[in-house]
């Protein structure tokens, strides 16, 4: 089926929770493949009828009310979508029955950021009491967590006790998420991969201060979370989930929220205009929109590279499948199995991308090799950079080589078609021009007194005005080759020495320039095989470099969050944990020590030198040696 175009009229259901059995519905899967923008992806969770989808609309502009056709005061920038089209959104219910069920999906124009797509999904209530299986609470979190960029988790009253222990599933994580498939680690590994955390919580009535001291929004939650002394196993429980959302999600952001209106309203909310909610809420819930908008970030895998819609299908595809077999999904597992995917198709789209090009760029025949070659260049340089712009994971450039080798292809066709194109404009200039000829054999013009001599003046003027015709391309000392070969009988039948030997003396011209042609074009050939390695291992390197910058800033980001911990444990008095704080932080300098030296990039260049070397054999060995040397 054809995936709709954005924006997206209203939202679909992306994960199914029938009878507790998670599948991924097809039209929202085609919806997201369509999406070939980055994604930063907001995914909402907590109790059930606690106003989430509330929030959703919000952040996807949905207008309420009377106010539709206004301008919305939380919109801030337009997201593209005009008042009269805009869709219901996500269902709000004004019972006490959970309306979500699954995961539910919009994505629509980000409202702030050119080029980038906003994925809000919306899951199903946490704590139903209708639902009979409690795993798939946790299901349902736990692709919350994998599949977005930021988590927005929504609760009711304040943080207390109570509200830790409805995060519960928090400390869970580790039972149904795996990073890596073997020696994880998952203090040190979750942080990598976790998203943003964002807790909202609705109805707040509490003052924030304590003592005399005035709290802002953020240093309340990091009070909350401050780890309780004492050896007991309920203060052990407590402490596990505070240093569960310390570890697991280094960026974390509070919003409190009064109560939008009052009690007898609260049942028409979706119906109310915006100047029937209180004042307090609509700027608290304004200023929620506005940082998501300005700081959630875009979805990124291990390694920086940024998440489209179709890898984010493949990932739900993986997570969902592994949960209804009864594994636990591994993200390194599900990021392999998506690379193969993208990468075959980062192959196929950057090959089309060349013969776009080439086809566009190419009037057959060309005047000379070089001028062919000189699209292929622009065509070949825009191919690598496509590719190394989708692929990822592909450590051992399997994917790398299998371009180079589909280039070389694609290449080599188009050199035939141009030789086949010349051959056939030159077959048809010599035979245009061999007609007179043709006709003064027929008619005896050259066994008469002086018919040598007028033959060698014809020979002369059909080769002279040959050499002057344009666009014969590549084969016009080929094709002049054989077509004089082809008439060396003429001299015997004619029974004249001077044609004899002016045919022998144009045909050696014409078979030395061809030698020559051949030798220019066998050194141009190496030269093409040089420069493409070295395109290759140019572009590869440029990329291989923003990696490394970008892994150094997020180990540097993994360092700063445990240094924190590790002070803060310090400060508390949890002594052992921040001696095993210490001992990662040593351990992750380390890693970051090492990285920061470029003999990794130098490997992988010579892992590229290598693959490449069967498809680039005149000048691998060369530059083999030379990138060893480096």
């Amino acid at each position: 089926m054809d995936a709709p175009m954005l924006p997206m009229p209203a939202p679909l259901c992306l994960v199914t929770n029938k009878d507790s059995v998670l599948s991924l519905d097809r039209t929202a899967l085609a919806v997201l493949r369509s999406v070939t923008q980055p994604l930063v992806v907001v995914a909402i969770a907590g109790l059930y009828r606690t106003g989430k989808s509330f929030l959703m609309n919000q952040l996807a502009q949905k207008r309420t009310g009377e106010q539709r056709g206004k301008p919305h005061a939380f919109a801030g920038a337009s997201c593209g979508i005009s008042d009269s089209s805009l869709p219901t959104g996500f269902p709000l219910g004004p019972t006490v029955h959970a309306e979500t069920k699954g995961i539910w999906m919009w994505c629509l124009p980000h409202p702030r950021r050119q080029g980038v797509t906003l994925v809000l999904l919306d899951t199903e209530g946490l704590g139903d009491p209708k639902k009979d299986d409690d795993d798939s609470d946790a299901w349902i979190f736990t692709l919350a967590v994998l599949l977005s960029s930021t988590l927005v988790y929504n609760s009711i009253g304040t943080i207390d006790q109570r509200a830790l222990e409805q995060l519960q599933l928090v400390t869970e994580l580790t039972e149904h998420i795996r990073v890596q498939e073997e020696n994880d680690n998952p203090t040190s590994n979750f942080v990598r991969v976790f998203p943003c955390f964002v807790w909202t919580v609705r109805d707040f009535t509490l003052q924030l201060r304590t003592g005399e001291k005035v709290l802002s929004e953020d240093e309340y939650l990091e009070d909350m979370l401050r780890l309780q002394t004492g050896d007991g196993k309920k203060a052990k429980e407590r402490n596990e989930l505070r240093r569960c959302l310390r570890n697991f999600f280094p960026r974390r952001k509070l919003f409190t929220m009064e109560r939008p209106a009052a009690d007898a309203d609260l049942q028409r909310l979706e119906e109310l205009r915006e100047d029937e909610l209180q004042p307090g809420f609509r700027k608290q819930v304004d200023a929620f929109c506005r940082y998501i908008w300005e700081e959630a970030p875009v979805k990124v895998l291990p390694g920086g590279h940024q998440v489209t819609g179709s890898a984010l299908a493949g990932l739900a595809e993986k997570y969902v499948a592994a949960i209804t077999s009864g594994a636990v999904p591994c993200v390194e597992s599900a990021v392999t199995a998506l690379a193969r995917a993208e990468n075959s198709a980062a192959v196929e789209a950057a090959v089309a991308e060349y013969q776009r090009g080439m086809e566009q760029g190419l009037v057959l025949p060309t005047a000379s090799r070089s001028a062919l070659v000189a699209v292929h260049r622009d065509c070949e340089q825009r191919a690598i950079a496509l590719f190394l712009s989708r692929a990822f994971a592909d450590h051992e450039r399997q994917y790398h080589a299998e371009l180079v080798c589909k280039l070389e292809a694609a290449k080599d066709e188009f050199c035939r078609r141009n030789e086949e194109a010349s051959e056939q404009r030159c077959h048809a200039v010599l035979q245009e021009l061999w007609r007179d000829v043709e006709l003064r054999l027929q008619n005896g013009d050259y066994v008469a007194p002086g018919g040598a001599q007028l033959f060698k003046e014809d020979l002369n003027r059909v080769l002279e005005e040959y050499k002057q015709r344009p666009d014969k391309g590549v084969r016009a000392e080929a094709v002049l080759e054989v077509f004089l070969r082809e008439r060396e009988g003429l001299a015997q039948m004619l029974k004249a020495t001077e044609v004899q030997l002016e045919l022998v003396e144009r045909q050696r011209e014409a078979a030395a320039a061809e030698a020559e042609a051949a030798r220019k074009a066998a050194e141009a050939r190496l030269e093409e095989q040089r420069r493409t390695m070295e395109e290759h291992k140019g572009q590869l390197e440029q990329q291989l470099k923003e990696q490394q910058r970008a892994w150094l800033e997020e180990q540097q980001r993994v360092l700063e969050h445990h240094k924190k911990e590790y002070e803060a444990l310090v400060r508390e008095g949890f002594k052992r944990e921040a001696a095993a704080m210490q001992e990662l932080i040593t351990q992750l300098q380390k890693e970051k020590k090492n990285r920061e030296r470029d003999t990794w990039i130098s490997s992988a260049l010579n892992v590229l030198s290598n693959v490449l070397a069967p498809f680039l054999p005149g000048v691998a060995g060369k530059l083999l040696n030379k990138l060893r040397r480096m």
